[in-house]
């Protein structure tokens, strides 16, 4: 599994249907509202191959009130 950590900034007044709308997908392992620039942060588990940018594109962000993403893919070192 590959394990990458998603960021969203989301449309003024929308962050709780950004969230829900989140978690109907049933893509995520965790999800959290966030302080700061980002209003909300997921993590997810992608099947080993998969490409990032794909699989992320066609399940969570074409959510509508998504303003912006950040992703941040991990690696095993240790």
């Amino acid at each position: 599994m590959i394990c990458v950590f998603v960021q969203f900034r989301c449309a003024p007044g929308k962050t709780y249907e950004v969230a829900d709308a989140i978690y109907d997908r049933e893509v995520v392992s965790e999800l959290y509202s966030t302080s700061g620039e980002w209003d909300l942060m997921a993590k997810v588990y992608l099947p080993e191959g998969s490409d990032v940018g794909h699989w992320l594109s066609e399940r969570l962000f074409d959510i509508p009130h998504i303003q912006r993403t950040l992703t941040t893919m991990t690696f095993k070192a240790f």
